[in-house]
């Protein structure tokens, strides 16, 4: 069953104030037990997992910009 528009917005705030300072806390430990690599290394490790945080939650974030559509239009 498809989200609705408002259980995708409050779904995307959750994740955008919860999940994703969490992710970033535990990849950045992640890393941290390593030897720290070379930075252009370290540097492309951070963009990468800067996008795969995003690509499973696309479809949450979608359309949660703009007004509901389950709304009578205005005149």
């Amino acid at each position: 069953m498809a989200l609705s528009w408002k259980a995708r917005r409050r779904v995307a705030l959750l994740v955008l104030l919860v999940a994703l300072p969490a992710y970033i806390v535990v990849a950045v430990s992640v890393v941290a037990l390593f030897d720290r690599p070379h930075i252009l290394v370290e540097l492309g490790i951070y963009i990468a997992l800067g996008v795969v945080w995003a690509l499973p939650l696309k479809a949450v974030f979608k359309g949660v910009g703009q007004a509901n559509p389950d709304d009578p239009p205005q005149e």
